[in-house]
């Protein structure tokens, strides 16, 4: 138990010892899942005392939190970072759908962390109000791309955002969180660069037709 004269001010969302304990819950997690992860462990990785930890951070629900918090602030910051709205409707949909393929891909903790969090049917994301909020400037950055597609034909109307996304998210996550089993059940490598490359074309491909306007009869 911390006792009120052993409390410190907790640390800033970003500085290098929040940084460290983070990058070592993430590590920790991603290896061992929510369940089987100690905060001793974590502690050791920081190379902190587990006293000051509690301290900064907060405890093993604490952790996990801030943690998942942390790797969807990083998603949606490199996504900002592409700066669509200075692409056309087509290319921007291109490198928002590469870009979120290969996060997938290059981000097995990112996976890691998902899965076990719907194992916990969402218990803890329920509580972050960020994350939510982490959400919002994305899908109105989408709802630019698809107007502005829409506006100059290419993309057909009646396309809600959110499902969009969902459906992009979705092409990418079951591939990669998955590619064992289904590299097992095809007999094919499928973490192989030419395979993930042939994958990641082919979702550019099947978002494109899903918002291409239909033929005329």
């Amino acid at each position: 138990m911390i006792h009120p004269a052993d409390t410190v001010d907790p640390l800033p969302r970003h500085s290098a010892q929040r940084d460290r304990i983070l990058d070592a819950a993430l590590a920790e997690f991603a290896a061992r899942g929510f369940a089987g992860a100690r905060v001793d462990a974590i502690a050791e990785r920081a190379e902190i005392n587990k006293r000051m930890l509690y301290a900064y951070v907060g405890n093993k629900d604490a952790l996990w939190l801030a943690v998942l918090e942390r790797v969807y602030e990083e998603m949606r910051e490199r996504e900002r970072a592409l700066d669509l709205m200075r692409l056309s409707p087509e290319a921007g949909m291109d490198v928002l759908v590469r870009f979120n393929f290969r996060y997938h891909a290059e981000h097995p903790e990112f996976l890691a962390m998902l899965n076990d969090e719907n194992l916990q049917q969402g218990r803890n994301l329920k509580q972050s109000t960020r994350v939510r909020q982490m959400y919002s400037p994305l899908l109105a950055l989408i709802s630019d791309l698809l107007q502005r597609g829409q506006a100059a034909g290419v993309f057909r109307d009646g396309i809600d955002p959110m499902q969009l996304y969902i459906s992009i998210a979705a092409l990418s996550y079951f591939y990669c969180s998955n590619i064992h089993t289904l590299s097992a059940i095809f007999g094919r490598t499928l973490a192989a660069p030419d395979e993930m490359l042939m994958r990641e074309q082919h979702v550019v491909d099947f978002v494109a037709h899903a918002l291409r306007p239909a033929m005329p009869a």
